[in-house]
């Protein structure tokens, strides 16, 4: 490698960063903006304390959250930094495991302990869980884990959660989850084990109790930077306050933002009071973003302002302007997903590839209807940070039901739901009903009848599990799809069981919500169709029958549209963004609007999203979104009113036709949106455009809230005075115009 001097090391850099890389010794905060080069400056200065103060490589600790931003930031520096394979590049938790290893001996950890995984902390748990008063066996032991990964976050024991006063613990009695907190830490101690978080807890015990390992520590890494310092926990926050209270050359990279991971424990604070912290502290504002053109960034700092927990910062663009940003509000969500869908497609045959879009959305849930628009127009996705919606386990759990009623002779899913949820039928007493199937030549399900005679004990809940199957049976005959579908999920106490299961538990409800929105969509488009044939249809979507739509986890090709949530998108960046779902109630989302800082955690989030467009941003939302199994109108956020006249309102067919006005901008009734899977299409005269007043011979009178399709598929959403929303196919609903 071409050894480099000092100054040739700080020549690529503009002024900011060139100040910020030259920074020698004593605390400092980089402020660092969205695409501002942040990782440079980082590496650079690494560089430069090596050649210009001659530094050590191995005196200098880097931190960063995840493997792959350490791995990255070792690649580069190696291209840089003489001595590069010396430097200690790592993750919180990495650099927690090598301090253990060396010293853990000193506080009671022996030599070869182990790091309890996931499926390790989750056994465990349900065994403690066993034994606790006021816990039921269906209580799901994620729950508890959660609760205890939090508090050792805040670093917090199980006195400290006891003492607590705001710890909500919802879901578990209070005192059952400081007990099994305590019964948890004291099995993991026997088992000379700990846990991932413990990574973190155990060094800062190490750090306060043996100050002479504190000290060796601190000599080995005189010089230290943290990035993504606005995400870190208590436990973070401390580990690097003791590894710098020596030199106090301690350099975090952060901005505040991009904060959006209160959920997982991380403290806005620890970045905002940093000067607190260390009052003489210089702070570097690296301020040109390299990413995104000149009108993205006016849209990022319109809308950021409007927070109160910031530090003052305000991006400015090196690229030119670029194209307008555009707003679309359709008539409903499948009418925003097939905009979406057309956008795509007219980008990508002016020869954009697919893999330089991504579509952004607040929860999973949305992605259902965005997937089924891409698949309709044979563009290619790939969904980041989950699986497709039709693979997702509630969703083939809840269709497993369904196929089981249908089917009695489907022992594999007779096999995926009989403990989803627990009803007392363990693996021996399945194993032995299986083995009466065989010696009866009977499904499995057949057995279940017969349990008095299969099992020596307990067979009356195998027997209750058989007539709640046939009556689900009953329910497919006798109900629409989507009220059969609904029967099965509130009987199975499949609902409850999530009900149970914190922040998973609500997120898989969401997407089984969001199931009954596309039975019911489904119902309306194939009138007098059954269950059985959305079966078909379900299994076609969530398969690879046209070699194109692909999931994450199966052989996706590599020119598809990435699909993601806006926490998933952090730290990514692509030529064009569609952000999906811009509502009350969705961005910012329901919950955040109860919750102390919520609205601006939102905002935050938004912000993440906005920041991610390099070239082109579209933004989106429906007038009327089907949720909770009825179609309800939406609201703007209050987010869009704060961008000003930031965007162009476009229609459904991508025309641009007005600039927006704070909190006024023209909203669309087209008769249909503008389908990815057909040319483009005029309305014909009888067809309904929304508004209208018709009148049904089994509902009575309405008003048409929204439309959806052309000619023999255009469908209707219609709220009729007395019999609530329905969606109704024009052609066979016999409506006439009142």
């Amino acid at each position: 490698m071409e050894v480099r001097s000092s100054e040739d090391i700080l020549k690529d850099l503009n002024p900011v960063q060139r100040e910020a890389a030259s920074h020698y010794t004593g605390p400092a905060l980089l402020l660092a903006g969205a695409g501002s080069g942040k990782t440079k400056t980082l590496i650079h200065r690494i560089a430069y304390l090596i050649e210009k103060y001659g530094v050590y490589p191995n005196e200098i600790l880097s931190v960063t959250f995840t493997n792959k931003a350490a791995s990255e930031m070792r690649e580069r520096a190696s291209h840089l930094v003489r001595g590069a394979d010396e430097l200690w590049m790592s993750t919180f938790h990495s650099a927690g495991v090598r301090i253990l290893r060396a010293y853990g001996e000193q506080i009671g950890l022996e030599r070869g302990f182990l790091i309890y995984d996931d499926d390790d902390q989750l056994d465990l748990l349900k065994e403690i869980m066993g034994g606790l008063v006021g816990v039921g066996p269906d209580v799901n032991p994620r729950y508890l884990r959660s609760i205890i990964d939090k508090a050792k976050s805040a670093l917090w024991g199980p006195d400290d959660l006891n003492r607590n006063a705001e710890y909500r613990v919802a879901g578990l009695p209070k005192e059952a989850a400081v007990e099994g907190y305590r019964r948890y830490q004291s099995r993991l101690r026997a088992a000379n084990a700990i846990d991932f978080s413990d990574l973190l807890v155990e060094t800062v015990r190490l750090f306060q109790e043996v100050p002479d390992v504190l000290e060796r520590i601190q000599r080995r890494s005189r010089f230290i930077m943290i990035d993504e310092y606005q995400d870190t926990n208590k436990a973070q926050y401390e580990f690097a306050r003791l590894l710098a209270a020596r030199e106090k050359n301690l350099v975090v990279i952060g901005d505040p933002d991009q904060s959006i991971y209160k959920f997982r424990g991380a403290d806005i604070q620890n970045i905002l009071e940093f000067q607190q912290d260390y009052p003489d502290a210089v702070i570097y504002r690296l301020e040109h973003n390299y990413r995104s053109s000149a009108k993205v960034l006016e849209l990022a700092n319109k809308l950021i302002v409007h927070n109160k927990e910031r530090l003052d910062k305000v991006l400015r663009a090196v690229k030119p302007d670029g194209a307008d940003v555009h707003f679309n509000r359709a008539t409903d969500h499948r009418a925003e997903a097939d905009f979406v869908a057309g956008r795509i497609t007219a980008a990508h045959n002016k020869g954009l590839p697919l893999s330089k879009m991504a579509i952004l959305y607040r929860t999973n849930a949305q992605s259902r209807v965005l997937e089924e628009s891409l698949r309709r127009g044979g563009i290619a996705a790939r969904i980041v940070g989950g699986v497709g919606f039709y693979d997702r386990r509630e969703i083939k759990d809840a269709l497993s039901y369904v196929r089981l009623a249908l089917n009695p002779r489907d022992d594999i899913a007779l096999r995926r739901i009989v403990g989803r949820p627990k009803r007392g039928i363990g693996d021996g007493a399945l194993s032995k009903l299986g083995e009466y199937a065989r010696a009866h030549k009977m499904p499995l399900l057949e057995a279940f009848a017969h349990a008095d005679e299969a099992l020596e004990r307990g067979p009356q809940k195998a027997i209750e599990f058989y007539e709640q199957i046939a009556s689900f049976r009953e329910a497919a005959e006798l109900y629409a799809p989507h009220q059969a579908m609904k029967f099965m999920l509130d009987g199975s106490g499949y609902l409850e069981m999530l009900m149970k299961e914190g922040q998973e538990g609500k997120v898989r409800l969401e997407n089984l919500e969001e199931l009954l929105v596309a039975l019911e969509e489904w119902t309306a488009e194939h009138q007098g169709a059954d269950i059985a044939e959305f079966l078909d249809d379900a299994a076609l979507l969530s398969s690879v029958d046209d070699g194109k739509t692909r999931r994450e986890n199966g052989d996706v090709p590599e020119d598809a549209v990435t699909l993601m949530t806006l926490h998933n998108a952090k730290g990514l960046e692509f030529p064009e963004v569609f952000i999906v779902g811009v509502e009350e109630g969705l961005l910012p989302s329901a919950g955040s609007l109860t919750e102390a800082g919520g609205i601006e955690e939102e905002r935050r989030l938004f912000y993440v999203g906005i920041t991610r467009a390099m070239e082109r941003l579209t933004l989106t939302n429906a007038e009327n979104r089907m949720q909770y199994g009825k179609t309800n109108s939406s609201e703007d956020s209050r987010f869009l009113g704060e961008l000003g006249d930031g965007f162009v309102t476009v229609d459904p067919y991508g025309q641009e036709v007005g600039r927006s006005s704070r909190g006024n901008w023209k909203s669309f009734q087209p008769s249909a949106p503008a389908r990815a899977v057909e040319k483009e299409k005029k309305p014909l005269e009888g067809e309904y455009k929304g508004g209208e007043k018709v009148s049904h011979p089994k509902f009575g009178v309405g008003t048409v809230l929204a439309v959806m399709g052309f000619g023999d598929k255009q469908s209707v959403v219609v709220a009729f005075e007395t019999a609530g929303s329905k969606t109704l196919l024009v052609k066979l609903a016999n409506l006439t115009r009142v």
